[in-house]
């Protein structure tokens, strides 16, 4: 009984680290290619106007144009470091956000999770 239940806590910390560090990444590949593309904007003095659902910047928010997969993910990733929410509601910076909620849920879901299965382990 036992060894299955740190089986299934050492698989749940490595599915949720993962989700995690999946929708950062994306987060942090749609930022740059965004910022890029203003960038590229800009130094061509290509004169445009910002697409339906930008960021005051003019940038892209990271809510839109979304496909399932990269939608059901950032999903499951806001439900998993929901509890975290409180770390950061004082900031605006959607990066800020993003880096405390990655780095909390790596520390509770990849170490925490990670010693329990490993302590009931060492117990049997």
């Amino acid at each position: 009984m036992l060894p299955a239940l740190a089986s299934a806590l050492r698989l749940a910390s490595i599915v949720l680290c993962l989700l995690v560090v999946a929708s950062f990444t994306l987060f942090v590949v749609n930022q740059t290619g965004s910022a890029s593309a203003h960038q590229q904007a800009l130094l061509g003095n290509e004169t445009r106007t910002a697409p339906a659902g930008a960021a005051p910047d003019g940038s892209l928010s990271s809510r839109d144009a979304k496909g399932s997969v990269r939608k059901t993910i950032d999903e499951i990733s806001e439900a998993i470091t929901s509890p975290f929410s409180f770390a950061t509601d004082a900031t605006s910076s959607e990066w800020l956000v993003r880096g405390i909620d990655l780095a909390l849920a790596l520390l509770v879901y990849g170490f925490a999770l990670g010693f329990v299965a490993r302590a009931i382990r060492v117990r049997l």
